[in-house]
């Protein structure tokens, strides 16, 4: 007879195994499937290791700046090899982390592939063959998404990069093309500039970083490009041709095309989910664009049959997927969760300078037909910000003029991605400016921008 479980999450990543953790902390006797490696793209192949590049980068930009702290360096290089076993080392730490925190919350971990075989039951295999069938009333499906690859612009893993070889280079190319300018365009753009690679981006859309108010996206450009990243917006992009260690592509852009030649060439244009070989043609799931369709509770068409994080859709972020996990898992459980505003998901870019926001953009508010208080205040009127040497930055805030909501938070600058939960917070918590305002921040912080940007929404900004 098939293993009977109360819930069954298939995939391990953040959604995954924070939805199995929660279950078995309520009590239901849980098991997750895991085809891969436990914590999934996150901490293995994304959010995870590509931070540990990016501190890489920040080291090195301070050597390369050592001179304006007073400091002497006589000359500095780095070991590839050894920066990329750097970001590997701490996936790994945290993959057998995951692993603990499963078997101390007795949850079953089964090392395999599954597929939904209907009426609630799950089929396991691993490396073809049988592993067992399961059953359960309540099935979690948390498989995630992979890289997009669009005609002409195939990755090969050589030549032609997705994020998973970008993360572990045999090489540190001279000349790097990053077609796109998400999240995951601009952080591998800002690392691999950072260590010396003659970098372009390239975007399609008129603007970078397009999920980010227009004002931020501005900023970010020209903090880019003064860095030496050269930026092609409103790009029509040739299919690859590649010789034998180089790439060359056409660039079409403001009525001019050109043709540009490098080393490498890295996809960043967006991700799929992860619903192939999964059975769901053995139940009523519907699937739109890759991804899988979802009621506010994460359920799908198939009764008992549920679905959250990349493979449930859009904002493809890590925090959205675990937070889902427990809005679906405590629904199952009786408990009474709140279902998941995405006005209320921060999300951020850990490039330099970093990039962080929650709630609408000033566009977006103008369009939902909100009259706006607008408030910025820049890096260099904040002293914590000039003594790190990071005077470029801005805190921008919008508020309902009529009621003081806070609507949105943008920030571009020094730490913003550590900054931007406190306007999460208030948010979360339904603050207005007023309490905002009686906020007493510590000083010398770079949160007291978030104070002075409130003020200036309201003609009260004291520092600028």
């Amino acid at each position: 007879m098939a293993e009977q479980f109360d819930v069954i999450v298939i995939g391990g990543g953040p959604g995954g195994y924070v939805a199995a953790i929660r279950a078995a902390q309520l009590g239901l006797k849980t098991a997750c499937i895991e085809r891969e490696h436990l914590g999934g793209i996150c901490l293995n192949w994304g959010c995870i290791p590509t931070k540990a590049l990016l501190r890489t980068a920040d080291v090195a930009r301070t050597f390369q700046h050592a001179g304006d702290y007073g400091l002497s360096t006589q000359g500095w290089s780095f070991d590839l090899e050894k920066v990329v076993q750097r970001s590997r080392k701490v996936a790994g730490q945290l993959n057998g982390g995951v692993r603990h925190l499963l078997k101390k919350n007795k949850v079953t971990t089964i090392d395999g592939e599954a597929r939904l075989l209907g009426q609630g039951r799950v089929a396991v295999t691993n490396g073809g063959k049988a592993l067992g069938e399961y059953q359960s009333k309540h099935i979690i499906v948390a498989t995630g998404a992979r890289a997009r690859e669009l005609p002409g612009l195939e990755a090969d893993g050589k030549l032609v990069w997705t994020y998973k070889k970008a993360m572990t280079p045999d090489v540190m190319p001279k000349r790097l093309l990053v077609i796109g300018s998400g999240a995951i365009g601009i952080e591998f753009a800002s690392f691999y500039a950072a260590l010396g690679s003659k970098v372009i981006v390239a975007e399609v859309v008129d603007r970078i970083l397009p999920a980010e108010d227009e004002e931020i996206s501005e900023m970010a450009r020209k903090a880019f490009e003064k860095q030496g990243i050269r930026i092609v917006t409103s790009a029509k992009i040739g299919a690859l041709k590649k010789g034998a260690d180089e790439v060359s592509t056409t660039l079409e852009a403001g009525g001019k095309t050109e043709t540009v030649t490098v080393d490498r060439v890295i996809l960043a244009v967006g991700i799929v989910g992860n619903v192939e070989n999964l059975g769901l043609e053995n139940t009523k799931v519907k699937v739109e664009k890759t991804h899988i369709v979802t009621n506010e509770w994460l359920e799908t068409d198939e009764p008992g049959v549920y679905a959250i994080g990349d493979v449930a859709g859009a904002p493809w972020l890590a925090h959205k997927a675990s937070h889902e996990g427990v809005i679906c898992v405590e629904r199952i459980a009786g408990l009474h969760p709140h279902p998941l505003d995405a006005r209320q998901i921060p999300g951020c870019t850990y490039s330099h300078p970093q990039v962080a926001s929650v709630g609408l953009t000033e566009k977006k508010a103008k369009e939902l037909g909100h009259e706006v208080r607008v408030g910025r205040f820049p890096f260099i009127g904040n002293g914590k910000a000039i003594a790190l040497g990071e005077p470029e930055g801005l805190v921008k805030t919008i508020f309902d003029a009529k009621t003081g909501e806070l609507l949105g938070a943008h920030m571009i600058g020094a730490e913003v991605t550590e900054l931007i939960q406190g306007y999460t917070v208030a948010k979360t918590m339904e603050t207005t400016e007023a309490e905002l305002m009686e906020t007493v921040f510590p000083h010398p912080t770079l949160s007291e921008m978030m104070h002075e940007s409130v003020l200036a929404a309201y003609g009260r900004a004291i520092h600028f």
